[in-house]
């Protein structure tokens, strides 16, 4: 099957095809076949560049009015005859579409084939996340307009990996009554993330899904950590909404929520301005001054701005805090993974990170965490560490395709 993988943000439209199957999946035999990214989406100078498989890219700046324009934008592309897809000719070619949606509350917690009940109830998840469920909705309306119900389309949450913890996990300590109107409660993101790199762990250790028991680190422009026992989520970093947990590119993570009425006494500004504050102008960035490019401020470091050099080590003890956390709850793990593009790529921030976790058992190799950068997978860790630490890229487009193609299969989820 080919699935057109689509992730919509508020101004953007980022794809990609898929071939896969079923047969595909222990095998490893999915192909991306194509990909592409149109930026700045509602103006007159969107930013595109879309690539068929290892060819040259094709990069335009024109204008693209909406969401649907730029899916048509695409589908333009696609059929142009310089365009070489394996497999894949025009729209006819594509079985699925695949949705990443951010949150599903409650309401989801698998992938589901989306109708019109499931639009409905994507559209009452809104209110949890503003920012982010509206621009994916926006996609799968465009979708509906240009295929109607001809090809299938399933939508794929990053809450639903975190629906498996504990009632005791999810909970504020907050009046009951908060959760049952308001379903005030931590719902975690990065589900899908930290569901592939738990899948890669296990393919890559021969380790049974039940065996699995790891702590593993999505550290990007949003970072999160997520406690894995048994192959199932018992606890993440990011709560109510992604702002809880560790510190981010311009997110604040983890704060007093006190600071939100003392900055309003003072006159910062109103509610919205404050967290609008923590949410695009803190956490690494709001520290260093630079930036939110974790290169930009460990360059900045090495020259000697102390502010530089707090960000790195704020993050990477905010991050060591966790680990440490989730091992006392796991009663122990046997590896930490790192993924996303800090955690990939950053062997720096890895080592400050791993750096006084001999007691816990981890034991890095500095040579090994060097060379694991660049889209590399491996053990950085000595070979007598009683805690391996592993570098993994993610891969979510990956699962919301096969999620796609179970879904429509109607094959219950295997990892």
């Amino acid at each position: 099957m080919n699935v057109f993988v689509l992730n919509c943000g508020s101004s953007s439209v980022k794809f990609q095809i898929i071939n896969t199957d079923l047969e595909l999946f222990e095998a490893d035999g999915d192909k991306m076949i194509a990909k592409g990214l149109i930026e700045k989406v509602g103006t007159k100078e969107a930013i595109i560049n879309l690539q068929a498989g290892g060819g040259e890219p094709f990069k335009a700046v024109e204008p693209v009015e909406d969401h649907r324009a730029a899916i048509m934008r695409i589908k333009a592309w696609m059929e142009e005859p310089t365009t070489k897809i394996e497999g894949v000719h025009g729209w006819d070619d594509l079985h699925a579409i695949g949705h990443r949606v951010v949150h599903g509350a409650e309401r989801f917690t698998k992938a589901v084939r989306i109708d019109k009940e499931v639009l409905a109830k994507i559209e009452e998840c809104c209110d949890l996340a503003p920012l982010h469920n509206p621009a994916n909705l926006k996609g799968i309306y465009a979708c509906y307009e240009i295929f109607g119900e001809r090809i299938p389309q399933v939508a794929v949450f990053d809450t639903a990996f975190h629906s498996t913890m504990p009632e005791d996990v999810y909970l504020y300590a907050v009046p009951y009554d908060f959760y049952s109107k308001y379903q005030v409660r931590r719902y975690g993101f990065h589900g899908t993330s930290h569901r592939y790199v738990a899948y890669r762990y296990r393919k890559l250790t021969g380790k049974k899904r039940e065996d699995v028991k790891i702590v593993t680190l999505h550290l990007g422009n949003g970072s999160s950590a997520c406690a894995i026992q048994a192959g199932q989520s018992v606890n993440t970093t990011m709560g109510m909404t992604p702002l809880e947990g560790l510190i981010m590119g311009t997110r604040s993570g983890d704060i007093d929520a006190a600071v939100v009425e003392y900055l309003f006494a003072k006159g910062v500004g109103s509610v919205t301005d404050i967290f609008n504050i923590l949410n695009k102008k803190s956490g690494v960035a709001g520290v260093s001054g630079i930036g939110n490019d974790m290169r930009d401020i460990e360059k900045g470091a090495d020259e000697g701005n102390h502010r530089a050099q707090l960000a790195l080590k704020m993050f990477a003890n905010r991050v060591k805090k966790y680990i440490g956390a989730y091992m006392a709850e796991m009663n122990g793990c046997d590896a930490v993974v790192f993924t996303a593009g800090i955690g990939e790529n950053g062997a720096r921030i890895r080592s400050m990170i791993c750096s006084g976790l001999e007691a816990l058992g981890i034991e890095l190799d500095e040579e090994l965490n060097k060379q694991t950068v660049r889209g590399k997978t491996g053990r950085i860790t000595k070979p007598g560490s009683r805690v391996e630490v592993w570098v993994i890229p993610t891969n979510e487009e990956l699962l919301l395709a096969r999620d796609s193609v179970r879904v429509i299969r109607n094959v219950e989820r295997l990892w």
